[in-house]
């Protein structure tokens, strides 16, 4: 029986960087390409509107990649302990992202919220943030997203409990094929406590809802 091969983007603590078959193409070639794929799309790439557009795409392409450039496990490599032993729930919220589908190349866009346990530190709160970025910064799915930000939190800080959500809305399904405009897909990954014990999951989602309920009040 075949084995499925894995996607070379499913790496939880990798080096940053995907490996890839061959060297990456030049900034002319890349700009080539984009040229090809205005003429595709039916327009002419040497209009006034459009004779800039290739090398803009390409700086866009940097900007919106720039996970590909970034080692993820370098941002959670220093914690403090001089926390008062602290050990309760951390939980960052709210925290916004967007990131391309590996199967359209258009965007999804949402949020993200972590939580953990700690085990003998905390981490900066900046660097959670940065850590969704490392990663949604690259063609992606929304399960693999959320599952490398789990994992890379219990690899490398090793907490007693780990708790990932994302909330997404996929232009792939709204700006083609069903083209419903606000559906949100909703993915959760569970470590440690969390995973064990079905009463954490429920103070992670009511910490999640009491800020909205009283705004929505």
């Amino acid at each position: 029986m075949k084995t499925a091969a894995k996607s070379s983007n499913t790496g939880a603590a990798g080096s940053g960087c995907n490996k890839m078959a061959a060297p990456p193409p030049s900034r002319a070639e890349a700009e080539a390409a984009v040229r090809t794929l205005i003429r595709w799309a039916g327009d002419d790439p040497d209009r006034e509107g459009l004779v800039g557009t290739p090398e803009r795409v390409v700086r866009t392409f940097e900007e919106v990649y720039a996970g590909y450039r970034e080692n993820p496990a370098d941002l959670l490599g220093s914690t403090f302990t001089d926390v008062g032993g602290y050990e309760e729930m951390v939980l960052v919220r709210d925290i916004p992202f967007h990131s391309h589908c590996e199967h359209h190349m258009v965007p999804f866009v949402g949020r993200a919220h972590i939580a953990y346990y700690p085990a003998g530190g905390v981490v900066g709160l900046s660097k959670f943030a940065r850590l969704v970025d490392a990663y949604a910064r690259r063609l992606q799915t929304q399960e693999t997203l959320t599952t490398q930000i789990a994992d890379t939190i219990e690899t490398h800080l090793s907490p007693r409990g780990t708790a990932v959500m994302i909330e997404a809305e996929h232009m792939c399904m709204s700006m083609r094929g069903v083209q419903k405009q606000g559906s949100l897909t909703v993915t959760t990954r569970f470590g440690g406590v969390f995973r064990d014990d079905p009463a954490e999951q429920v103070r992670f989602f009511t910490l999640l809802r009491c800020g909205r309920d009283r705004t929505a009040g």
